[in-house]
């Protein structure tokens, strides 16, 4: 192993040599950035700097907008281009050589949970350390502005306007108060860019970053609801209130702000988690409420002021565009199971060429009457990229309505065909669990999905003999003695090349509620395979911009940005220029908004579908051209599908594997910190856990307290 491991060596040295002069290109233009946002409210930026600033960028074509574009945009639209590139090399340094675990992996301190419970949730030290420098940043600015501004005020200035004093300070506060809200808002869509280039560089992916997007969201909240009600209260102090209905042509609009905040309060309101749990359809459809937010935003404070907060609003509307296209094709549904544990394993056909790694997930919409024309639910892919070339799975655990909807459809009344658009795979570029010398998985309930497709490539990685692979240990609790069935999801399909011989691997199942087995025909009674009949236009799931997926991203950021700035250029010089430098001409700061949003959007709209049409007819040739020289891809019977049961024979050497490694435990719950802490005198452990928060807090605080050294700990969840 160590002579092949040295001949791969110099290639994989290729590739990381870029990885890392890009990650620190990045690094310092963020650095500027972040620069940028500490000086911007003092009075060396808006005094000397700004000034010239816009004396230098200041032109026919972009107006004072160029300076803010110059300084805010530019650099994190670079940074996002950095980002593809650095993805595109990071897959392909992934294919040749993963991580091995032949160096001991120390856990760096900076990644342990500091913070167990709480409203933040789960939180490592460098998640705390950069939430509490974010917080100083507000409070830094805050704190500026209104010493700025409150500096202005006196007895003599506020007897001036005929207003009081402590109204005039209310008034300053309420702007600075807004001007703060502008920076969360700067950062707010970055977490929930499902392809972004950006969250990469920084190891994230964007469902392990929505708890971030939660706490912007509630400060940007809080900062504009006090921004609106110190307004409102200055106007009424002062009998001003008709300037609620102020939207003129020039200058702020309040009346578009006022709109803007209300669609923020509603969508604010239905995200407290009871809502949310209980009420998922009203918490899904009033998050639409974001576009009425965003669209008023823009015309309440005009296209400069926006271009501060444009670069995350513009990568997540190109995201958005993309997920639009490839919703819009069906995928192609080869199979469903049901399994006796309320669940369905849903089987689809995808192109070979798609690689995603462990841990990926999909979002899946199924537009059918019984179901939701709407809805759409993230689900972990089971399946295995390597293992399984053409085909990629899902588990869905009936457990929300949506699910129970579909389970119950597919359970009572099968059909021979189901409409299902897809919109990923999303995942992390590379994985980091061969570095460990011991994996151990914790889950509950249907969070052992995530492990499924870990497992699966362990597997792949161990036949191969790229690299020595990790033992493993999952320690996995059910409800039900039905729920055992889940673990056969754990070997890929009948016909796949898999083998647990070189993979050391140990199964601790808890069953909370049966004290015992069930009878086989308990377990098999719901057991049911449903094949479907694809229709010639559903098409195997790909990737939206296919293989070369994150090069063509990269072009889309550089040419539709390019191309905003060349259309709203001719705009500006030919339309805007003559009108405003007339002796008296006055150019509308809402239609000039509106301009600038309506090219925004085509701009988006015509690279992102140019790209996409020219994928896909790339994409059709290159499967054509494969099925003629393969011929049809092979399917796997009905009658190969079985469901788990330990106390019997199994004929085939990789499920008997399977059987032996398991040990069932009836009526208990697992001890977790014995269980984890058995494995403290090894090199290095992760420690990976998915399922119940409660769950969760207990895996993280046993490996928060400093009892062992060597565990590196993981929440694999959406919920925070």
């Amino acid at each position: 192993m160590a002579s092949e491991m040295a001949k791969r060596s110099p290639s994989l040295e290729n590739f990381c040599r870029p990885q890392s002069a890009i990650r620190l290109l990045a690094f310092m233009v963020f650095l500027g950035s972040i620069f940028i946002w500490i000086v911007k409210p003092t009075n060396t930026f808006y005094l000397n700097w700004r000034p010239e600033l816009e004396s230098q960028t200041r032109s026919a074509y972009f107006g004072s907008q160029g300076a803010y574009l110059l300084i805010f945009c530019f650099p994190v639209l670079f940074i996002a281009v950095l980002g593809c590139v650095y993805v595109h090399i990071a897959k392909k340094a992934n294919s040749i050589n993963p991580e091995s675990n032949d160096a001991k992996y120390k856990n760096p301190i900076w990644k342990r949970p500091v913070l167990v419970k709480g409203p933040l949730g789960i939180v490592s030290a460098i998640e705390l350390v950069f939430f509490v420098m974010f917080v100083a940043l507000l409070v830094w600015s805050l704190s500026s502005y209104l010493k700025s501004g409150f500096s202005r005020i006196n007895k003599q200035s506020a007897a001036k306007s005929g207003h009081q004093v402590w109204q005039e300070k209310l008034e300053s506060a309420a702007l600075r108060i807004g001007l703060v809200g502008n920076i969360c808002l700067a950062f707010l869509f970055f977490p929930v860019a499902r392809g972004s280039s950006v969250l990469p560089l920084l190891g994230l992916t964007s469902e392990s970053c929505i708890k971030y997007h939660i706490w912007i969201g509630h400060i940007v909240m809080t900062l504009f609801t006090l921004h609106g009600a110190f307004y409102v209260i200055y106007w009424a102090s002062t009998h001003q209130i008709s300037e609620m209905l102020k939207w003129d042509k020039i200058g702020i609009s309040n009346f578009a702000g006022e709109i803007s905040l209300l669609g923020g309060l509603l969508l604010w309101g239905v995200t407290v988690p009871r809502i949310r749990r209980k009420a998922f359809e009203v918490f899904f459809y009033t998050h639409y409420l974001y576009i009425v937010f965003v669209v008023f935003f823009v015309f309440h404070v005009g296209m400069v002021y926006t271009s501060i907060v444009l670069p995350g609003l513009y990568l997540f509307l190109l995201d958005r565009y993309l997920r639009f296209l490839q919703s819009r094709r069906h995928a192609c549904l080869l199979s469903a199971r049901v399994l006796p544990c309320d669940s369905l394993e849903l089987n689809f056909s995808k192109t070979p060429g798609l690689a995603y790694s462990p841990t990926s997930i999909m979002f899946i919409n199924i537009p059918s009457y019984q179901i939701s024309h709407l809805q759409w639910h993230p689900f972990t892919i089971t399946s295995n990229s390597n293992l399984e070339p053409d085909n990629l799975s899902v588990v869905i655990k009936s457990e929300g309505s949506w699910s129970q909807k579909l389970y119950r459809m597919l359970s009572s009344s099968p059909t021979d065909r189901l409409h299902v658009s897809v919109e990923g795979p999303y995942g992390p570029a590379s994985t980091n669990y061969l570095r460990y010398e011991t994996l151990v998985m914790v889950s509950g309930g249907s969070g052992i999905t995530p492990f499924i497709s870990i497992i699966r490539e362990l597997i792949y990685q161990s036949t191969t003999s790229k690299c020595k692979t990790p033992k493993v240990k999952l320690i996995c609790s059910f409800k039900n003695s039905t729920s055992l069935s889940m673990l056969d999801l754990i070997l890929p399909l009948p016909g796949t090349p898999s083998e647990l011989s070189n993979l050391q691997i140990q199964i601790e199942a808890f069953i909370t509620r049966d004290t015992g087995p069930k009878p086989d025909n308990n377990l098999n009674r719901h057991l049911r395979a449903i094949w479907f009949k694809p229709h010639s236009t559903d098409a195997p799931i790909s990737a939206v911009l296919g293989p070369s997926h994150w090069l063509w991203l990269a072009a889309i950021i550089s040419s539709s940005f390019i191309l905003y700035l060349i259309i709203i250029g001719i705009i500006n010089r030919c339309y805007i220029y003559p009108i405003e430098h007339n002796s008296d001409g006055i150019f509308s700061y809402p239609l000039k908004s509106f301009l600038n949003m309506l090219v925004i959007c085509a701009a988006i709209g015509v690279t992102c579908s140019a790209t996409f049409l020219w994928n896909k007819k790339q994409n059709a040739k290159e499967a054509t051209k494969i099925q003629n020289m393969e011929g049809p891809s092979p399917t796997v019977s009905p009658a190969s599908m079985t469901t788990f049961n330990a106390d019997r024979e199994m004929e085939s050497l990789p499920y008997q594997s399977l059987v032996q490694a398991t040990n069932v435990h009836y009526g208990e719950r697992p001890d977790l910190k014995r269980m984890i802490l058995e494995h403290r005198d090894e090199s290095s452990v992760g420690v990976l856990v998915s399922g119940p928060r409660r769950m969760r807090q207990e895996v993280a605080a046993i490996c928060s307290r400093g009892l062992a050294e060597n565990l590196h700990f993981e929440s694999i969840s959406f919920s925070w």
